[in-house]
This record gives structure tokens, C-alpha cells and sequence, in this order.
């Protein structure tokens, strides 16, 4: 039976990294592979999971990574013990592929498992989920325009950004420290961008020479439906009758548009609402009274319920690559605006939402009043079959499952 591993920090299922890695386990496993899932051990504690997990590190070790990034600018450069029992986990389990999501994440040390995996024979699969194994420092440079990473970076406008360096700058070093690691396996890897922009971002990157597949995020659409009486969320939340303008991240900040919403908040008029979702205990304390915050949910049930609900899905992000929440709205009937904003604006056709702008609030906000004055229910069989003929987890999961079989038989 071959054997696949996957790498990422986190397998909760409320991100859309840590589902899809579960999702693809579950398919894998149900097509005659075993399938396992390293992550980190600091960070999340036993998740309800079926793939059999492998921990890497501890709470201390990512404690301890996550000051040297800090003093060093070197992220993924520490965790040399986990990293070293992770390499021996790898050569007594032998998978036949090894699928990384992410790596970072203040677990693993890249040099040390690029190292390996050049003298190791195992095809390995890259989902590209963000920007940071191109760049010198940052996972995304769309928000402050930055194109360092064409050239070698330096002198980086996001040092104090994800993941923060206190101190130093060492994002030339870091990118040459990446160029050779990853390089160093260009034979025996596949990229695999999840939207066609960083698809043509990477085409400028030191890993323009590699072999790559497009492979869009799926999501369950089963899970993900139209729900056919919103009374209850209304209720729940004390909405009223007003219209809906609902907004979802794991982490609010500014990239993805908090700032934004709270912008748009003074404009509203008394029949509309924002509903945030993600929002952690400190940030809701900021927020107006006109916004409703909900806090970070396991429950996809619950989502599936509150995109439903929406007169419109807006998201104003400012950096993304192929926003799984846009999926789920539309698959839940709900039209989507968003800014047009790196792979964010891939799922959005004619009616099924509407692209602005970045920074055009007023644009985001009349967007959705054109929604509810045509009525919501004209968007809502569109953007379900929409769903239905391009977001299929089983669909988009099963072109993975065809290229472990393609690699592993070459």
C-alpha cells in the first residue's frame, strides 16, 4: 500500500490549509493509500483527524523558533532537534510522496529537510498556499507593492510583518538560502499553485524553471449549501430584517480588510449590517456598534448557515491567493464582492458577485446594494451551479490523487 505524507503547522479544520490537507488525506485513504499528516506539535494539540499524525517539536521548540525569527530574521532556520527526529520519522515511515503544504510556521528547519530530500528518492509535491517560499521574508507583498523578490529582496518594507524580525534584515540572505534548498530538489518536484495569479507571479520567481500543475481548492459541497430559512441566524444574532454584509478571515488585520469594514460601518444605513466572523475577544471591544462580531468557529454547519444569510459575502482583502471562504459563500447561493485582489477574483463570474477596486469601499457597499435591490434570490441558483461545475472537493482533490499516481511511476 503506498504511503502518503503531508506537512503543514496546523490541522484544524476552520483554515482552509489544515481542511484541505485532511480532505485530501480522507480521499487518498479511501482510493487504497495510507495516509499521514505531520504538523506542528506545539501549536495544536490532537485534532480529531483520520490520517495517522506525526507532531514535530513541542510547545518549547516553537517558543524557542519563534524568538530566534525575532532576533534573527531567519524563520525556518531554527527547530534543529525537531527537525532532525522528523527526518528519522520520514526514513522508517518511506512514503512514496510527500506532499508539503506549508512549512512555515516556526516547526521545521527547511535547510536541514531540503537536505534530506536531495539525497532522498521521494517525489515531492509543493501546494503553493501563499508567497513565502519565493520571497526573502514576507508571505504576501501585494498590500505594499513590493517586487523584491523578482531581483534577491532586501532592505524589506514588511520586515515587521509575519513573521516578524525585531532587529535584523536578512531577507537577501534568506532568499538565497531558499533559491538553493528548494532548487536543490527541481527534479524530483512538482509546484502546485492553488489559483492561476501566483501562478504567473511564481513565472518571475528562482523557481520559474520547475515543473508546475494549477490545482484549484475544492470545498464540500455538501457542507457548503443553500440553507433555505435564515430565522434562525437572525434570531441567534438579533439582526432583524436588515440586510446582511457578512465578512469571515481566521486572523482579522488589515490585509484582509479590517480596517475596511469598519471604514464601511460609517457608511451604512440603519436597514444594513456588517457581521465579522473570526474575531477574537480583544478586537471585538473595538468595533462599532453596528458591526456584529462572532468569534472564530469549528462548525462549518454554522458558516454554511451565516453565508446563507447574507444579502452578500464581502471581502476586501488586499493579499490573497484562492480565498477558500469566496468558494463556500457561493456555494451557499451567496453573491461575492471582493477587491480585485491577487487569485481573489478567480471564483467571481457574472452573476455570481461583483470585483472593485482595491480601496474603493463606497464601490464594495453599492455592490451589495445592487444585490438587494435586484433581490437576492436572482444570484442564488447561478452561484450554486457555479459551485456545482467547479468546486467539487471530490473533483479537485482526485487531480491530486492522479499526479501521486503519475509521479510515483515514472
Amino acid at each position: 500500500m503506498k504511503k502518503l505524507l503531508q506537512i503543514n503547522p496546523v490541522i484544524r479544520t476552520n483554515t482552509s490549509t489544515g481542511r484541505i490537507m485532511q480532505e485530501i488525506g480522507e480521499l487518498a485513504m479511501a482510493n487504497g493509500w495510507d495516509s499521514y499528516i505531520a504538523y506542528s506539535g506545539g501549536r495544536d494539540g490532537i485534532k480529531p483527524c483520520k490520517s495517522k499524525l506525526l507532531p514535530v517539536g513541542g510547545k518549547l521548540d516553537v517558543a524557542v523558533h519563534g524568538l530566534w525569527t525575532r532576533l534573527t530574521d531567519r524563520h525556518g532556520l531554527a527547530s534543529w532537534g525537531a527537525t532532525r527526529k522528523f527526518i528519522q520519522e520520514i526514513e522508517t515511515l518511506k512514503p512514496d510522496v510527500i506532499h508539503i503544504h506549508n512549512i512555515h510556521g516556526y516547526f521545521l528547519n527547511f535547510k536541514m529537510l531540503f537536505e534530506y530530500l536531495e539525497k532522498a528518492d521521494i517525489p515531492v509535491i509543493w501546494t503553493v498556499h501563499d508567497c513565502w517560499l519565493y520571497t526573502g521574508h514576507c508571505y504576501y507583498y501585494s498590500s505594499v507593492g513590493c517586487d523584491k523578490w523578482q531581483t534577491g529582496c532586501g532592505n524589506c518594507p514588511q520586515q515587521k510583518a509575519f513573521p516578524t524580525s525585531w532587529f535584523l534584515d536578512c531577507s537577501r540572505q534568506n532568499f538565497k538560502d531558499k533559491d538553493k534548498a528548494f532548487n536543490s530538489i527541481k527534479d524530483k518536484l512538482t509546484i502546485v499553485p492553488v489559483s492561476e495569479w501566483i501562478r504567473g507571479e511564481m513565472s518571475h520567481s528562482f523557481l520559474k524553471d520547475c515543473r508546475y500543475q494549477v490545482i484549484h481548492n475544492g470545498i464540500d459541497l455538501d457542507v457548503f449549501d443553500v440553507q433555505s430559512d435564515d430565522k434562525a441566524v437572525r434570531e441567534k444574532y438579533n439582526l432583524g430584517n436588515k440586510k446582511i454584509i457578512l465578512g469571515l478571515a481566521s486572523i482579522w488585520c488589515r490585509e484582509k480588510g479590517w480596517d475596511d469594514f469598519v471604514e464601511m460601518s460609517r457608511m451604512l444605513d440603519e436597514d444594513e449590517v456588517i457581521v465579522m466572523v473570526g474575531v477574537s475577544e480583544e478586537q471585538q471591544k473595538m468595533l462599532p456598534e453596528n458591526i456584529v462580531a462572532i468569534r472564530r468557529t469549528e462548525n462549518v454547519r454554522q458558516l454554511a448557515e451565516l453565508y446563507s444569510a447574507a444579502t452578500a459575502f464581502v471581502n476586501p482583502t488586499w493579499q490573497d491567493n484562492y480565498p477558500t471562504v469566496n468558494l463556500e459563500a457561493i456555494a451557499c447561493g451567496t453573491p461575492v464582492v471582493t477587491y480585485r485582489t491577487g487569485g481573489s477574483v478567480e471564483a467571481v463570474t457574472e452573476g455570481t458577485g461583483f470585483i472593485v477596486e482595491q480601496g474603493d469601499i463606497k464601490g464594495l457597499l453599492e455592490a451589495v446594494r445592487t444585490v438587494a435591490e435586484r433581490g437576492k434570490v436572482q444570484y442564488t441558483a447561478k452561484c450554486r451551479a457555479h459551485a456545482l461545475a467547479n468546486f467539487r472537493k471530490e473533483e479537485r482533490y482526485a487531480d491530486y490523487l492522479k499526479l501521486y499516481e503519475s509521479i510515483t511511476t515514472r
